[in-house]
C-alpha cells in the first residue's frame, strides 16, 4: 500500500495507526500459494531440555525427500507454548537456513495480545518465515467476540511485513474463531488463509464456498478429515500425521486433486487410526502416541526427535503403554513418511 494512500485511510488514534502502517509492506504483495501438504515441526530437545538442533537437521534431511509444499514451526506440535522467546526465533532461523527456498515456513505468532502478536510477527518475519499462523488469543475467552477477533488480526495484519493465516484450534483453546468472523477477516487482503481444526467438514466447506471471491486459502488441521476437507474444496493441509507419515498424506493429497476418489478413500481409511494415535484428543503425550503407533503396526526405517517438556517418567510411561523408546530423554523416536501404514 502506497504511503499516500496510507496517510489518507480513515484515521485511528494517530501515533499507533502511523506505525503500524509505515511497517506494511509497500505495492501489492503477491499472495503465497499454500496448496500441499504441512508437517508441523516437532521441537526435539536434549537431556538437559535444551532444543536439540542436531536432531531437528536429521528431520530436516529426511523431510527434504517428501514433496510437501513447506513447513509450519512454532505449532502446537512444536509445544510453542512451552518456548521461551529466544528459542522460538532461533527456531525460525535455523530452519529457514536449512530449507530451500521454494518450501515455504510458517511461523506460529499468535500472543494473547494484539501488541505481542505484533511484535513477534515482525520477529518472525526479519528471522525468515514466510508467513504468520496466528492462533486465536483464549486467556479472556469470555470477551472475545467475533468483533473484538476481527479487531484484534485486522490490526496484526495492517502491521505485519508477511502474510497471515487464522488458526482456529478450539481443542486447545477453548474458543473457535466464529464463522462470520473468518469470512469478514478474509476480506483483508493480508489475510490468506485459515488452518481450522475444529473437524466441522460443513464449516469448512461454507468458508470455501463464502470466500472464493477473497482468494483465501483453507487449510485441514487433521489428517482425520483431510479427504473430506479436499471435497469441499480445501486448499491442503497441516496435519502432525505428517511428522510421521508423511508421504502417505502427500499422496493422499495427489488422489484428491486427481479425482481418484476411491483409491483416495481407501488409504484415508487406512490413516484414521494412525492419526487418532498421534493428534486424537485421546492420544495423550507424545510418548503414549508413539506406543500407539507401534502397535498399530507403523514400522520406520530411521528415527527423528520428538520433542515434548511436559513428559515425566517418560521410559516407564512408554513401557506401561506397551512400546520402546531407545531415545527417550525428554523426547521421543518417530519417523517422516518412510514407513507402512498398517493394513
Amino acid at each position: 500500500m502506497a504511503l499516500s494512500t496510507c496517510l489518507t485511510s480513515p484515521l485511528r488514534p494517530a501515533l499507533a495507526a502511523l506505525r503500524r502502517r509505515l511497517s506494511t509492506p509497500q505495492g501489492p504483495q503477491p499472495k503465497l500459494d499454500l496448496r500441499g501438504i504441512f508437517p508441523p515441526l516437532t521441537t526435539p530437545f536434549s537431556p538437559m531440555q535444551e532444543v536439540d538442533y542436531g536432531q531437528l537437521e536429521g528431520n530436516l534431511r529426511r523431510y527434504a525427500s517428501i514433496p510437501f509444499r513447506g513447513l509450519v514451526v512454532l505449532g502446537s506440535s512444536g509445544e510453542y507454548p512451552f518456548l521461551a522467546p529466544h528459542e522460538r526465533l532461533e527456531l525460525v532461523s535455523h530452519i529457514r537456513r536449512a530449507l530451500p527456498r521454494d518450501r515455504l515456513l510458517l511461523a506460529g505468532s499468535g500472543c494473547q495480545s494484539t501488541q505481542a502478536t505484533i511484535e513477534l510477527t515482525g520477529s518472525m518475519a526479519e528471522a525468515g518465515a514466510d508467513a504468520a499462523l496466528v492462533v486465536t488469543p483464549y486467556y479472556y475467552r469470555g470477551a472475545m467476540s467475533s468483533a473484538a477477533l476481527v479487531r484484534h488480526y485486522t490490526e496484526v495484519a495492517e502491521a505485519s511485513p508477511i502474510p497471515v493465516v487464522l488458526y482456529s484450534v478450539p481443542a486447545n483453546t477453548g474458543l473457535e474463531l466464529p464463522l462470520e468472523a473468518v469470512l469478514t477477516l478474509a476480506q483483508h487482503p493480508n489475510i490468506i488463509g485459515i488452518k481450522d481444526s475444529g473437524g466441522d467438514i460443513t464449516r469448512l466447506g461454507l468458508i470455501v464456498h463464502k470466500t472464493q471471491q477473497e482468494d483465501f486459502q483453507v487449510l485441514a488441521g487433521s489428517a482425520g478429515f483431510l479427504m473430506a476437507s479436499y471435497a469441499v474444496g480445501a486448499s491442503g493441509g497441516i496435519c502432525a500425521l505428517a511428522n510421521v507419515l508423511g508421504a502417505p498424506l502427500c499422496q493422499l493429497e495427489h488422489l484428491c486433486r486427481q479425482g481418484c476418489w476411491q483409491e483416495a478413500r481407501k488409504l484415508q481409511q487406512r490413516l484414521i487410526e494412525p492419526n487418532a494415535a498421534v493428534s486424537g484428543q485421546d492420544a495423550g503425550t507424545s510418548v503414549e502416541a508413539i506406543a500407539r503407533m507401534q502397535v498399530l503396526g507403523c514400522y520406520w526405517g530411521a528415527q527423528v526427535g520428538w520433542g515434548n517438556r511436559t513428559v515425566a517418567g517418560t521410559q516407564s510411561r512408554l513401557e506401561t503403554a506397551g512400546g520402546k523408546c531407545p531415545l527417550f530423554c525428554a523426547r521421543n523416536s518417530a519417523c517422516p513418511g518412510v514407513g507402512h501404514l498398517p493394513d
